[in-house]
């Protein structure tokens, strides 16, 4: 599971019916620099190599911190059904605290 910061949503003109009913979020996964200045609301120290959309029925907005899981995780919410979806919100996130110390280790 990953920590990101919404930064746009995707719009869609058709869906498969298997997908719940729900909205994509364009995600930007925070890394260590980030996480450290979460006060400042600082964005990743480097760009992140692909886009990533996930997929939430929780209603998280832009600016918002989440919760993500991908892969296999990200599809649980769908069985017995499949879907073709990446990535879910698992939570919208009021809070984190950071030990700055143990970040600089993930730089």
């Amino acid at each position: 599971m990953r920590i990101g910061r919404v930064i746009g949503t995707v719009t869609l003109n058709r869906r498969l019916e298997s997908l719940k009913p729900g909205r994509l979020l364009v995600v930007e996964a925070l890394d260590a620099h980030a996480l450290q200045h979460m006060d400042t609301e600082a964005r990743r120290e480097g760009p992140m190599p692909e886009s990533l959309v996930v997929f939430d029925e929780l209603g998280a907005g832009v600016g918002q911190l989440i919760a993500l899981s991908e892969g296999g995780e990200a599809a649980a919410p769908f069985h017995p059904g499949r879907v073709p979806v990446d990535a879910y919100n698992a939570a919208i996130l009021d809070t984190i605290q950071v030990n700055a110390e143990l970040t600089k280790s993930l730089v």
